[in-house]
């Protein structure tokens, strides 16, 4: 896939997380940064970082519980280690480090 095709599709995804996480009813504070970054702060002061990585043609997520790369497959991300979907396994990563239960569903 080439670079800027991978860029859009990547910014365009990280978008998608955005507005689901304010609509998702957990208390997370947002911050887009540049190059594709967007940092999440809890309440309870832990971070999350999603950020594009261009050179591997991945999303990558660095959550309290480790880090995970996830790649286009068939029109999904997918985790490079088991194969997990992006949106199920995110869901679960901010339901355990928000201390509460995450209904993220990607926007229509």
């Amino acid at each position: 896939m080439e670079e800027s095709a991978f860029n859009a599709l990547a910014e365009a995804e990280l978008a998608r997380i955005e507005h689901a996480l304010e609509d998702c009813g957990v208390d997370i504070d947002i911050e887009p940064k540049p190059g594709g970054v967007l940092e999440l702060e809890f309440a309870n002061g832990t971070k999350m970082i999603l950020n594009r990585h261009t050179a591997a043609r991945e999303i990558w997520v660095a959550a309290k519980s480790g880090g995970f790369h996830f790649r286009p497959e068939g029109g999904r991300w997918v985790n490079t280690r088991d194969g997990a979907e992006l949106w199920a396994m995110l869901a679960a990563l901010l339901g355990a480090q928000a201390g509460e239960a995450v209904d993220l569903q990607p926007p229509v």
